[in-house]
């Protein structure tokens, strides 16, 4: 029976093509905009259609052969089969998208993406570990597109081409262990001065183990411009410590615009491409444009990222997040940095603030928001014309929760978005970065015209 036929017209924000077909909406992976492909459904509902590229019969002009043998079948790309430029407008249009269907607002101006190297960009990474029985080996490497197996894996053109090199010889080192069915992850930091290797080790290390590891990073360390360095995670990510060898520099990565520099443990949050995360961060102090004197909140301030080049500025920075491990740390580096008397850090879940707990922290001049992937609803809703900073730069990695938090904003806080664009933080993978410029222009809505907003919008 031959397979259906399908007119690609757009990508959606997974990177599938989509089509439609009787009436229905088909998303299509592995389909790029203007082509003609048949295709294999394997889930199917009334509405929508998932499935996968059997034949591409007309090719897109976006179309390029991808670089990775293990394009299709490992699940760490959806994209590379997109040329570059075309993933980069690919993102512009989900992030216009979400924001004129969701939010309904449209920014005064696009901002130019930033985007960089398309390959060995990814300095973090987690590998699955996995004794393979039947093929009576160890994989080391990402899970097959929707699966929960690991893929074959000999190489990987995101990861740095050091800790791509290691890949097969990780193999053997993990077969050697006594724990080599009982060790799940290793999971890659690849600071600015060393690369930490981390070993889920769920059972303790032998003493045969321990020996393994220090034989195999001696090996690989000779010739190594930059060491690496094994660190074992016994529980919890809070669990953590450097192993061998000990006399490396400590794991840290830079901010040279600013002159800083963050330490971090490996497990503790770090955006993955170094590169881009230097341009965003300029990008965002630009928008921002602290002055001395002015208090600015960062919030979801993770290890300082943003704070630590907003107090570099000369103004005051009150950064907020919920993880006490990530505060502590950003303690320390606000320290290291000689800025420990322009921040102040607190504790708090910023999912949960509301209006009275906003107005205790004081008036801020400005705030920087960067939230995870849920966004940052509660904040939003929570500002007050007492309390509501004059301008707002949003940092998000969901289009979606951006464009809803910024419907609030500006439909009933009295911000205008003066501009907005992407940032291409992942190459090769649907994920879209966006950041996000918000002025304050009129008074909040009282509750009657909130009232009277929701009425108009239930009869449209």
């Amino acid at each position: 029976m031959p397979f259906p036929v399908a007119c690609i017209e757009s990508l959606d924000h997974e990177g599938q093509g989509i089509a439609h077909v009787d009436g229905k909406t088909i998303f299509i992976s592995g389909a790029l905009p203007y082509e003609r492909v048949e295709y294999s459904s394997y889930r199917k509902k009334p509405s929508f259609e998932k499935a996968d590229t059997v034949k591409v019969l007309e090719e897109s002009f976006l179309r390029t052969q991808p670089a990775c043998p293990h394009f299709g079948v490992c699940g760490g790309c959806s994209m590379q089969h997109v040329e570059p430029t075309g993933q980069v407008a690919a993102k512009q249009r989900v992030l216009e998208d979400n924001l004129a269907h969701i939010a309904k607002v449209k920014p005064e101006t696009i901002l130019p993406p930033i985007y960089g190297p398309t390959w060995r960009y990814r300095h973090r990474a987690r590998l699955s570990a996995r004794w393979v029985e039947k093929k009576n080996t160890i994989l080391v490497g990402f899970h097959e597109r929707r699966s929960s197996f690991i893929a074959d894996m000999q190489q990987c053109h995101i990861l740095p081409q050091r800790i791509s090199d290691l890949m097969v010889p990780l193999r053997g080192l993990v077969r050697q262990l006594s724990i080599y069915n009982r060790m799940p992850q290793i999971e890659i930091a690849c600071g600015e001065y060393v690369d930490a290797l981390v070993l889920r080790n769920m059972d303790a290390l032998t003493q045969a183990d321990e020996q393994h590891l220090q034989a195999f990073a001696d090996q690989y360390n000779q010739g190594r411009e930059q060491p690496l360095q094994f660190w074992l995670q016994p529980r919890g990510p809070d669990s953590v410590y450097p192993f061998y060898p000990l006399d490396v520099p400590q794991l840290s990565y830079t901010l040279p615009d600013f002159s800083i520099e963050m330490p971090y443990k490996p497990t503790e949050f770090t955006q993955v491409n170094p590169g881009i995360n230097r341009v965003l961060v300029k990008r965002a102090l630009a928008l921002l444009n602290p002055q001395a004197g002015e208090r600015i909140a960062d919030m979801f301030c993770g290890l300082g990222n943003f704070t630590l080049p907003i107090a570099r500025s000369g103004a005051t920075v009150l950064g907020m997040e919920g993880s006490a491990q990530l505060i502590e740390r950003a303690v320390e580096n606000a320290d290291f940095n000689g800025l420990k008397d322009r921040t102040q850090y607190q504790i708090a879940n910023l999912f949960e603030i509301d209006e009275d707990k906003l107005a205790a922290l004081g008036r801020f001049d400005k705030m920087l928001i960067d939230p995870p992937r849920d966004g940052a609803l509660a904040l939003c809703k929570s500002f007050t014309d007492d309390t509501a900073p004059q301008r707002i730069v949003y940092v998000s990695c969901q289009p979606a929760t951006l464009a809803r938090d910024a419907a609030v904003l500006v439909h009933t806080k009295g911000y205008t978005l003066k501009a907005a664009g992407i940032v291409n933080m992942f190459p090769h993978t649907a994920h879209v970065e966006s950041i996000a410029w918000f002025e304050k222009t009129s008074a909040c809505k009282t509750p009657a015209e909130l009232a009277a907003m929701e009425a108009a919008i239930a009869t449209e």
